[in-house]
């Protein structure tokens, strides 16, 4: 990275940091901390929501996701929209009239203490893991560009977050995630951009699309039925519904963000407005990816794009192999760029004959290229049995391809991302570790501002935990598919129990209690023994709760009766 860029992306952090901290200056009490006082606008409901959910892993993983397999992971969000109109309807104004600090609380007034504990305790393993995944993200950029440890930088920014999300709560939490979102989006519509300005002279946009096209990028829906398969338009309408409702009805890193409006109107209309957003917002994450691929259709890209990995095996006992199939690769793409241009040259010309033509061989050298990268791919399984490059891939362009500046805005929303999403599940965690685990059950009757205090220090606690894990989150594959993995395994149970509560009106804590866990085992028995796709984990875990609750109340109204 060049000075300006060093500039930019600490004049940013810094900025942002003691944005944070002054926004929370007046935070006095624990509603303010928890709630920001509930009085937030709509339009910064709408966007705290958006970038809580969008952290660095939609904006770092996602774009390698689409280089690496198209944009299909789309179809992961199409059942969004329509939760979002059903939470409208049903959670938000429920929540509102009960004036809740968190979801969970509501599950003890239409339950019992068990079923409230065990839903908060099933928050906390879900989003205390996945925070982890969430702060590893940039650090995984930093380390990269600047060549330092990343258990350094993970520690660095975390304490970055943990500084305004610990002093000035949720109120801190809104006003920067409101900022942060404006500035991210910034920052990939500027690398769209000069992605298109990269693209060779004689290579229009739409020709560039239609070779990312040709080679399987651009294939966002897919209508075939089969449970095996992660992404298709069914799996993403029904186990992505499920999935959003889950996240949106009952994760309190969400649940928290509409609490703080100021009505229910207000929340309403962010949630809303997010269904409306999310879905062109993700298209164009994933297009960015595609173009990203079609960009390096006629610039090479390196065999391996992570910059480590990739030392390490050309300077390993195999280096003169992996320096050899490197040269193999930039033959392959000396023969797939001719393909792409004799492609290009068919469709201007309008001759279909050659167009079929040169399609055929580029496919054919795309697979002899890809070929040489899997024996390259062998060979750096030396240092790492599971390698992926796919986190890496749009970190490769932005830090070689971009203008000086750009990279530090780009670098800076990345962080961004991160920085907002964990903040909002810092205090989310720490909300739901003081109200539903501290107050209720272990140091119930003590003052609001032993509470107040209690919320800082839980934050902290989080925030450390985080950082923790975060040392491992790089040997779980691509993040993107990490963080909807580790939340497939929660939040269908979160959402059976949270359905009971809405619409089986007669169904007691006990039966609710039973069809938990039965949920949550039915989902690890999938996850460890069966090859079901995750997003259909949501749909299991919260079927199985519901029938098992039904069943299991039956029994108990059968055995009141004798």
């Amino acid at each position: 990275m060049r000075p300006l860029d060093w500039a930019v992306l600490f004049i940013a952090l810094a900025g942002i940091v003691l944005y944070g901290v002054w926004k929370g200056r007046r935070t006095r009490d624990l509603e303010d901390f928890l709630v920001a006082d509930r009085r937030q606008p709509w339009h910064r409901v709408a966007l705290s929501i958006m970038a809580t959910q969008a952290s660095a892993v939609t904006f770092l993983a996602t774009p390698g996701q689409a280089f690496a397999d198209g944009m299909r992971f789309v179809q992961v969000y199409l059942g969004l929209p329509v939760a979002m109109v059903i939470l409208s309807a049903t959670a938000v104004g429920l929540y509102h009239r009960l004036k809740v600090y968190t979801a969970y609380e509501y599950l003890e007034g239409r339950f019992d203490l068990k079923t409230r504990t065990l839903a908060a305790l099933l928050f906390l393993a879900l989003r205390g893991l996945s925070t982890g995944v969430s702060l590893y993200a940039p650090s995984l950029i930093l380390s990269a560009v600047m060549g330092w440890d990343i258990r350094v930088v993970i520690f660095i920014i975390g304490g970055a977050v943990m500084l305004y999300a610990s002093l000035g709560g949720a109120r801190a939490v809104d006003n920067t995630n409101f900022l942060q979102f404006l500035i991210i989006m910034g920052g990939m519509f500027v690398a769209f951009f000069t992605i298109v300005r990269l693209l060779p002279a004689d290579v229009s946009f739409l020709e560039a699309t239609r070779v990312a096209g040709k080679l399987g990028r651009l294939n966002a829906v897919d209508f075939s039925f089969d449970v095996k398969n992660q992404y298709n338009f069914w799996s993403g309408l029904v186990g992505g519904c499920f999935l959003a409702l889950a996240y949106f009805g009952t994760d309190q890193s969400q649940v928290q963000r509409y609490l703080s409006g100021g009505s229910a109107a207000q929340s309403r209309l962010g949630l809303l407005f997010n269904g409306l957003v999310k879905v062109p917002m993700q298209f164009f994450i994933l297009f960015l990816g595609a173009m990203v691929f079609a960009f390096y259709q006629f610039t090479q890209p390196p065999v391996f794009f992570n910059p480590v990995q990739l030392e390490q095996a050309r300077a390993g006992a195999h280096g003169a192999q992996f320096r050899a199939l490197e040269d193999t690769y930039a033959a392959a793409f000396a023969e797939k760029q001719q393909a792409a241009r004799a492609y290009v040259g068919a469709l201007r010309a309008n001759d279909t004959a050659a167009a079929a033509t040169a399609s055929r061989q580029l496919q054919s050298a795309q697979d002899k290229a890809n070929g040489v990268r899997a024996g390259a791919v062998e060979i750096i399984k030396e240092f790492d049995a599971k390698p992926n490059d796919t986190n890496y891939v749009f970190l490769s362009f932005v830090t070689r391809y971009m203008p000086a500046g750009l990279v530090g805005l780009v670098l800076a929303a990345v962080f961004f991302a991160s920085m907002s999403s964990t903040a909002s599940e810092w205090s989310a965690l720490a909300s739901t570790t003081v109200v539903d685990i501290q107050r209720r059950l272990l140091m119930p009757g003590a003052s609001e501002r032993f509470y107040f205090i209690s919320s800082k220090l839980a934050t902290v606690f989080w925030g450390l935990f985080a950082i923790a894990f975060a040392q491992y989150a790089g040997q779980l594959g691509s993040l993107v598919e990490a963080v909807n993995r580790l939340g497939s395994l929660f939040y269908g149970t979160l959402l059976g129990i949270f359905l009971l509560g809405f619409y089986f009106k007669r169904v007691g804590g006990t039966a609710a209690f039973a069809g938990a866990l039965a949920g949550e085992a039915a989902v690890l028995y999938c996850f460890f023994r069966t090859p079901l796709a995750f997003l259909w984990y949501n749909v299991v875990g919260a079927a199985v709760v519901v029938l098992t609750a039904l069943l299991v109340n039956a029994f108990i109204k059968q055995n009141r009766g004798r």
